[in-house]
């Protein structure tokens, strides 16, 4: 019978110098799966904050804008808003336009017609509104509809064609500013009908009422003193609320461009008529004049009334000599109210070709002073000549007959500035208000919402802070708790590496010491097979030096370990070499679903278990049945050796309750009633994917 089996003649590994860091010595796949679990968590945590900070809010166009795209948009809002005339309300008193009669409730019909004296070509139509001022909200539009059609008609048309229809949808309130509507139709009335009133602000009665209306044929304003059709008798209100009030170019604003350098306004006092000459420089086909008043908004209060130095009647000549020999009067002027002044006189007159204008003050603005003698005075901002919306009066130089008493240059009259700075034309000036009006109501919408997302970008970073913290610590706590674990598993592999050395060691000795007691005994009865016994002898030492380098290999399962079933029936046949030994096995098949380290570690168990039985229990048969089932796994070594009297107390071995540990198993010995000692092994199997063998095996 063999007594133990030759190791192969492998490479010795060198020795370690260190506490051995194993494959097994990484972090457990339960960790493993721990440690992704909270990573998956913690980014699922992150990206909705992500996508929250960049996904756009509700919003008709600012849904599909990034937060950068509103940025460069406020901030180009902002360059075209300084480059853009402000609204700026004039002061003292005037006409206030146009207002219908007015009702309780709104269900009334009302319209107003602008019979213009021929068909024009119309590209523009501009509905200025009635501006109040409420002292809660600042000024706002009184009497201006939200539901409303514009129509047009040729000469003799009764219908004419729609060119625009609003509702309360299209959001056109609140708003001092005008409204445009463009419109590209051959035109000679334009009609506004409105079905449902609007409220006015002072008392909750309902009305129509606007300011002003302009009709644009180009530069050209076709509606300017045009007769007015409406559907009822206005509401008069002393003498500012007329039909004509509403084309007579007396609008509720100063004309503030805010572009250019300011000019102070031409100024005179004196008792004699004054006489303003201009020389066009060449000769015009004229059709109309702007004469810009003095604006007085520099001061607050005024200290003078808003007609300061406007002529009470004065007329305007055109002529191709210089001497105005050939004058002829295109228009004269007479104040009969307070109504008939503002500040921009626009006036249409018959196309003449002249090369010289004249202004003949007949009647000049008084101004009455306390406990003090009238004073003259003649003053405007600007004259404007104007040939097909051009103003040919620019920068031409100027004459002044009988001045009297000048307090400011005369060519403050043609330079083409105010008090606000350049002058625009009224389509360019009404255009701009509109384009002011619509990116003022704009930006702020615009900083709501980024004002919204820089809050909640606020809140996402914070989010993100504390969940990199939360990761932070996560990550800290799972590599302290891998650093336990592992200073955990490095004192498990000394454990272990000590137990495989008194184990293996301990199995190799107790064979020499069984065989050298043999050749003792042989040596005297058959001396011929003591040689033979020295030679083992001399081979189960080197087997025990090659094991213990190898004893690293074993913690893996590799070097000395040939099989479970094949390393029990070589260590029987090397261990308990004077007993009896049977050794049964059943559900081999399952031997696979244990993992082979712990297969090392049931193997060394049952070792320790033939070295106990041969030392202490003078036993002469031994038995050993494994049971290898699907999910556990029963060893039961049983010998016939010597009881403890009485039964006494059954005490495991300690290196016994060192393997069980080291194997996560239970253990158990008792002393059967037929005598001899038992000992039995319950370990459950780690479910894993079985190996595949080599070869296809």
């Amino acid at each position: 019978m063999h007594l133990f089996y030759h190791a192969k003649a492998t490479r010795i590994r060198p020795r370690l110098t260190r506490d051995p860091v194993l494959p097994s010595a990484s972090l457990p796949p339960t960790l493993w799966r721990y440690m992704r679990a909270v990573l998956i968590l913690s980014l699922m945590a992150l990206l909705p904050a992500g996508l929250q900070a960049l996904a756009p809010s509700p919003g008709a166009m600012l849904e599909t804008s990034s937060t950068a795209e509103l940025e460069q948009r406020v901030k180009a809002i902002d360059e075209a808003l300084s480059g853009l005339s402000r609204i700026s309300l004039r002061t003292g008193s005037g006409s206030l336009g146009y207002r219908s009669h007015d009702y309780p409730d709104p269900a009334h019909e009302e319209w107003l017609q602008i019979e213009l004296p021929q068909d024009s070509a119309l590209d523009q139509i501009v509905l200025v509104p009635a501006v109040w001022r409420n002292p809660i909200g600042g000024f706002n539009a009184d009497g201006f509809p939200e539901t409303f059609t514009v129509i047009a008609g040729r000469k003799g048309e009764e219908t004419g064609t729609v060119i625009a229809s609003f509702s309360q949808a299209d959001g056109i309130l609140p708003r001092i500013a005008p409204l445009i509507i463009p419109c590209n139709i051959t035109a000679a009335w334009v009609r506004v009908e409105c079905d449902t009133l609007p409220p006015r602000l002072f008392d909750g009665r309902y009305n129509l009422q606007l300011s002003e209306i302009l009709i644009f044929s180009g530069a050209t304003n076709v509606a300017l003193h045009q007769p007015v059709t409406h559907s009822g008798e206005p509401k008069v209100t002393g003498l500012t609320l007329r039909p004509e009030y509403m084309v007579d170019g007396f609008t509720p604003y100063f004309m503030n461009s805010g572009q250019g350098r300011s000019s102070r306004p031409f100024n005179t006092t004196g008792h004699g008529q004054l006489s303003i000459h201009l020389d066009l420089g060449a000769e015009y086909v004229i059709d109309g004049f702007h004469l810009h008043a003095v604006e007085l908004n520099d001061t607050a209060p005024q200290g003078l009334p808003s007609s300061y130095g406007f002529p009470r009647r004065f007329y305007l000549e055109a002529a191709n000599k210089a001497d105005f020999s050939d004058a002829v009067r295109l228009y004269t002027y007479q104040r009969a109210s307070f109504a008939h002044a503002g500040p921009i006189l626009m006036r249409h007159l018959p196309e003449t070709a002249c090369r010289y204008v004249r202004i003949q003050v007949i009647e000049p603005f008084v101004l009455e002073r306390e406990n003090m003698t009238p004073a003259i005075r003649t003053g405007f901002a600007e004259l404007e000549i104007l040939a097909k919306g051009q103003n040919v009066a620019l920068h031409r130089p100027v004459r002044l007959e009988k001045p009297g008493n000048v307090l400011r240059a005369a060519t403050s009259l043609t330079d083409g500035r105010n008090l606000y700075g350049r002058i625009l034309s009224p389509r360019q000036w009404m255009n701009e208000l509109v384009r002011r009006h619509d990116l003022e109501r704009e930006r702020p919408l615009l900083t709501a919402e980024l004002n919204q997302r820089y809050a909640r970008q606020q809140i996402n970073l914070r989010r993100l802070g504390g969940l990199a913290a939360l990761l932070t610590g996560g990550i800290f706590f799972i590599i302290l708790i891998d650093r336990m674990l592992r200073m955990r598993h490095i004192a498990r592999i000394k454990e272990r590496f000590a137990a495989d050395l008194h184990d293996e060691l301990g199995a190799n000795l107790h064979t020499i010491s069984l065989i050298g007691e043999l050749a003792e005994k042989k040596a005297i009865t058959n001396p011929e097979r003591l040689p033979g016994l020295l030679q083992q002898i001399q081979a189960t030492t080197k087997r025990s030096i090659v094991a213990v380098h190898h004893v690293s290999d074993l913690q893996t399962a590799t070097g000395l370990y040939k099989g479970l079933i094949i390393d029990m029936n070589r260590a029987a046949e090397r261990i308990v070499v004077n007993l009896e030994h049977k050794l049964s096995v059943s559900g081999e098949q399952h031997l696979l679903t244990i993992d082979q380290q712990k297969q090392v570690d049931l193997f060394l168990f049952y070792k320790e278990c033939l070295i106990n039985c041969c030392r202490h229990s003078d036993a002469t048969e031994l038995s050993t049945r494994l049971v290898v089932g699907a999910k556990t796994t029963l060893l039961t070594v049983t010998d016939n050796g010597s009881s403890p009297p009485d039964h006494g107390a059954l005490a495991l071995p300690p290196s016994l309750k060192r393997r069980a540990k080291i194997l996560g198993a239970r253990v158990t010995l008792t002393h059967p009633d037929e005598g001899g000692w038992c000992i039995s092994l319950r370990l459950r199997n780690k479910r894993r994917w079985p190996r595949l063998t080599r070869a296809g095996k």
